[in-house]
């Protein structure tokens, strides 16, 4: 696979990543993904975006739920 930024060779790796919604801050360490050798651009297969989306409803949920209590 090439890097769709620079065209550079891509090898699997594991990469932080970071979400930042209203109030809360959530950085996941080691998430699998395909790092570009050359600019270092992380591109994540479909089933990690997918547990991605899954925390972030989650989190949004619970965000919501502490919300309500106060």
């Amino acid at each position: 696979m090439k890097c769709m930024y620079c065209n550079g060779p891509l090898e699997r790796s594991r990469v932080p990543y970071h979400i930042d919604r209203e109030h809360v801050h959530v950085i996941i360490d080691e998430v699998p993904a395909w790092v570009c050798t050359q600019c270092g651009e992380a591109m994540f297969d479909e089933e990690a975006v997918d547990e991605i989306q899954q925390l972030v409803t989650a989190v949004d949920q619970r965000t919501e739920r502490l919300a309500g209590i106060a």
